[in-house]
């Protein structure tokens, strides 16, 4: 979970900051995140490739895909589908 105590969140959000501005828009070059995410885990794993390692970067991805789904797709889903109607059951 993303949940991490705010005294560490101002290193991290500093950093995140600077790499925001040089990421084009996601919908427009999703290579380019691809690149920035996937260097990050592959680095990782590369400092200790074990299963353990493997494991736990493949736990914190899916984490961080369903917690993605969770808070801020469904809200939009939702959100549209009071806008536009359900789907006929």
């Amino acid at each position: 979970m993303p949940y991490i105590q705010k005294m560490f969140r101002e290193d991290w959000d500093y950093a995140i900051k600077l790499v925001q501005e040089m990421l084009p828009d996601v919908t427009e070059y999703p290579g380019d995140w691809n690149y920035l995410f996937s260097r990050l885990i592959w680095d990782e794993f590369s400092r200790d490739p074990s299963y353990k390692a493997a494991n736990n970067l493949l736990g914190m991805l899916e984490a961080v895909k369903q917690e993605f789904y969770r808070r801020k797709v469904v809200p939009y889903e939702e959100k549209k589908m009071k806008e536009n109607g359900d789907l006929p059951l």
